[in-house]
């Protein structure tokens, strides 16, 4: 795994949610709490309608790069995204990263890039062994609500590693895909 600055990806999520207005008033923990667990639900509901995500970074890939000269970088860019990744198992799971970051943004703490090491990742991806997708899910969703939110994102990175997933590509894809969306995504909250 190349080595990733966590807290520069907790600078860029925290700054896209501030421009995006999901900070324009004072959040407590449970609320952004809440946000996480439900990007995690989502991942449930993408695994239970079959949308694991396989193969979906080549399709996209082939999709974006196709017609560049023709279409604007950006609509090519979220025409595939949204055809080849929202919604599927590691786009939801890298939403809850990415809010996990964005809450470790607002409250100025520093992530431990050492503690997120291949030797580390593995060790975590092998608890997931014999354990449904459900189960696991909800293993990473107690460290949530026992506010260890450093051992849910290990525990996150772990889960995808033990589902193959390139949980930073994705992270990136959604990253550029949020700071394209309208303010709060177009949502409530």
């Amino acid at each position: 795994m190349k080595i990733i600055d966590l807290n520069q990806l907790r600078n860029r999520a925290y700054k896209c949610a501030c421009e995006h207005g999901f900070h324009d008033e004072e959040l407590n923990d449970e609320h952004l709490f809440c946000l996480i667990i439900s990007e995690l639900m989502e991942a449930v509901e993408a695994d239970r309608k079959g949308r694991l995500g396989r193969n979906c970074r080549s399709r996209f890939e082939l999709e974006y790069n196709r017609y560049p000269a023709l279409v604007e970088e950006s609509k090519r860019f979220a025409s595939a995204f949204e055809k080849h990744i929202k919604d599927t198992v590691p786009d939801e799971l890298a939403d809850a990263v990415i809010r996990l970051l964005d809450w470790y943004g607002t409250r100025s703490i520093v992530i431990d890039n050492a503690d997120f090491d291949d030797k580390v990742i593995e060790e975590y991806s092998r608890t997931y062994t014999n354990k449904n997708f459900t189960k696991s899910v909800f293993n990473i969703t107690q460290y949530i609500i026992d506010r260890s939110p450093g051992i849910a994102i290990l525990k996150i990175f772990g889960f995808a590693k033990h589902l193959n997933i390139d949980l930073f590509w994705h992270i990136e894809q959604k990253m550029k895909y949020n700071e394209l969306r309208p303010k709060l995504h177009g949502k409530k909250y």
